[in-house]
C-alpha cells in the first residue's frame, strides 16, 4: 500500500499517546467522548480536547447524536483508519507516542492476556521489514473475521547490537 505523507497536522494529531488510545478504541465501535474518558481514566474535557483534534484532522468522524441515559444528546465517535494510510512527520515524537500508548494499555491487562516474544536473529533488515509490512497490509486490507477476536499490534524492530 503506497502512504501519503501525513501532514503538520496529521503528524502532530498522532504524535500523542492518549490520541492513539482514541483510534484504537473506536476502531470498531463508536464510542461518546465520555465513554472514552472513562475507559481512559481521564478527565472528559481533556478528552473533548483530543476528540476534537481527531476530527479536525480526520481520524475520528462524528456519528448521528443519540440521546444519552438522562436524555441528554451524545456524540459517538469512530475512527476512520486514516492513521494507517499515512506516514511521516517527527519520528521520534510518533515512535514515543506508540510506545508509550502500547505501555499504557498493556498496563491495564492481566499478564496472561499479552503475549509477548523477542527475538534477536542476524537478518536483511529490509526484507524483515518488507515481509512484515506485507502481513500488516494483508490484515488491515482484509475483511473482519465475524468469528475473530479483535486484537491490537505492537511491533518494534531494532538493532541487536
Amino acid at each position: 500500500m503506497h502512504r501519503r505523507p501525513a501532514t503538520e497536522a496529521e503528524a502532530a494529531a498522532l504524535a500523542s499517546a492518549v490520541r492513539l488510545r482514541i483510534i484504537r478504541l473506536t476502531y470498531d465501535r463508536a464510542l461518546t467522548n465520555k465513554e472514552i474518558a472513562d475507559r481512559l481514566g481521564r478527565d472528559p474535557a481533556t478528552t473533548l480536547h483530543h476528540v476534537r483534534k481527531l476530527v479536525a484532522t480526520g481520524f475520528l468522524v462524528a456519528e448521528r447524536a443519540r440521546s444519552g441515559n438522562r436524555g441528554a444528546r451524545e456524540i459517538p465517535y469512530r475512527s476512520t483508519g486514516l492513521s494507517w494510510q499515512l506516514e511521516g512527520g517527527d519520528p521520534e515524537a510518533r515512535n514515543q507516542a506508540m510506545l508509550e500508548a502500547y505501555l499504557a494499555e498493556i498496563a491495564e491487562l492481566p499478564p496472561d492476556q499479552v503475549d509477548q516474544a523477542r527475538l534477536v536473529v542476524r537478518v536483511n533488515p529490509r526484507e524483515l521489514n518488507r515481509r512484515l509490512r506485507s502481513l500488516l497490509e494483508e490484515l488491515a486490507a482484509g475483511p473482519d473475521d465475524p468469528e475473530g477476536q479483535r486484537v491490537a499490534l505492537y511491533l518494534a524492530v531494532y538493532p541487536g547490537d
